[in-house]
């Protein structure tokens, strides 16, 4: 069979599980599931806020590992780490708008740039994933099925940079 992408087709391309077979005793797919958890680091006074990682730009993706090679997605994606926070919490701390701010978990402390914003719900902040240094501030906890990074949710506070002693 050949795969198309492009203008070329590809047949010498191997797709796994094409063919609809996987590497079980009886060929079939297995799907492992769990019931949802609470977050395995709960917010507190210190740390009142969840940050939440994920995808903050169409011109990047993963780490940045393959994008940042790219001149054009480099100019297309931010320039400088940013945290979106609600208007809500911003005002209740007394941030403004792209005001630099530090971000603290337990175990460290970053600076960004405030991004207010609608899209994230009061209580919630959000960095993307596509900042090395964002990862400081997670933990690795491990999904038990798949060993995969759980870099994606922790309890943070947020200060002005004036007011953080950082």
């Amino acid at each position: 069979m050949a795969i198309s992408g492009g203008s070329e087709p590809r047949s010498n391309e191997r797709r796994l599980f094409e063919d609809g077979e996987f590497y079980t005793p009886d060929r079939k797919a297995r799907f492992f599931f769990s019931e949802p958890r609470a977050l395995p680091e709960r917010t507190s006074k210190q740390y009142p806020l969840v940050l939440l990682t994920g995808r903050g730009s169409s011109s990047q993706w993963h780490t940045q590992t393959r994008t940042k090679r790219s001149s054009v997605l480099r100019a297309l994606a931010p320039s400088e780490i940013y945290v979106e926070i609600s208007p809500l919490d911003a005002k209740k701390l007394g941030i403004r708008p792209d005001e630099s701010v530090a971000v603290s978990s337990q175990r460290a402390t970053i600076e960004a740039r405030a991004f207010v914003t609608h899209a994230v719900q009061p209580g919630q902040v959000f960095i993307p994933m596509h900042f090395e240094v964002m990862n400081r501030l997670t933990f690795a906890a491990f999904d038990p099925h798949s060993r995969q990074p759980a870099y994606k949710a922790c309890a943070v506070r947020i200060a002005r940079l004036s007011d953080s002693g950082a």
